[in-house]
């Protein structure tokens, strides 16, 4: 597997955390990943023999671009042979206006949108292995894109906070980073995310917990509960489970399988 990011330009910060490419081969026969939660949107633009969703048991095909959208639980893709993705992460509070879509809580969105007229000209570029162009075609479509619009600064302003603080901030302190009333915070917020601050604070709390377990799974999980802000190691974990439908250690088991070479089929859509 093959996995890049990169940064956004300086006038993409407020919206676009970065833009990344994945390559990966399945082999000749339909094989599933799993995708776990994080506080974070990602238009999905994908290449090669398809990608699809377990949908109550039945495959739904994706069309290219999609949307992931904040999940509560891990969704299953499927894939075959060769599949390349280009990915731009978003931030939650941001994504919506960026698009001109209203905004919602589906976990998997399928959508109509002009940015679809990019995927021939970025296959085109995939397929030549030209990865560094088919990322400037698509930053220059959201340079466009981000020009046409003006960001709620107190939404930047309580994003900021909630990820410097790494989702452990109470929504008091997020609406006075922002210069706000609790009231007016959660109203743009919910308005421009369809979630809550205490919905996107606890994925963002939950993501630090992930990545760290996936990059060093022999990490005191007790210890990170108290880096973290949990109330005891048992509060991290119900709120783990809550996520990722396993235990903390359970998945921490799984990554040190993965850096042993036994064990790859997890996708994070992959973040530092």
């Amino acid at each position: 597997m093959q996995h890049q990011e990169f940064e956004p330009p300086e006038e993409l910060r407020d919206t676009i955390k970065c833009f990344w490419y994945n390559s990966r081969d399945f082999g000749e026969f339909e094989t599933s990943f799993e995708v776990v939660p994080d506080g974070y949107a990602e238009i999905i633009f994908h290449f090669g023999s398809g990608c699809s969703i377990s949908n109550e048991g039945v495959l739904l095909s994706l069309p290219s671009p999609f949307m992931m959208g904040l999940l509560d639980k891990p969704a299953l893709f499927y894939a075959k042979n060769r599949l390349e993705i280009i990915g731009i992460r978003c931030f939650p509070w941001t994504v919506f206006d960026l698009l001109g879509l209203p905004s919602s809580k589906e976990g998997v969105r399928i959508f109509e949108h002009p940015m679809a007229q990019l995927q021939s000209s970025l296959k085109e570029w995939i397929n030549a292995g030209r990865i560094v162009e088919a990322l400037a075609l698509v930053k220059q479509y959201f340079l466009k894109a981000r020009s046409g619009i003006a960001m709620d600064s107190m939404l930047f302003k309580a994003g900021l906070a909630m990820r410097k603080a790494k989702g452990t901030m109470p929504v008091s302190q997020v609406a006075a980073a922002a210069h706000a009333t609790v009231r007016t915070l959660e109203r743009h917020f919910s308005q421009s995310s369809g979630y809550t601050v205490k919905d996107v604070s606890g994925l963002i709390r939950f993501e630090q917990v992930r990545n760290h377990l996936w990059h060093y799974p022999d990490a005191s999980i007790a210890g990170l509960a108290h880096e973290l802000g949990y109330t005891d190691q048992s509060h991290l974990s119900r709120e783990f489970k809550r996520y990722s439908g396993t235990t903390p250690a359970a998945f921490a088991r799984k990554a040190k399988k993965r850096k042993q070479g036994v064990n790859n089929d997890f996708v994070a859509f992959v973040q530092s």
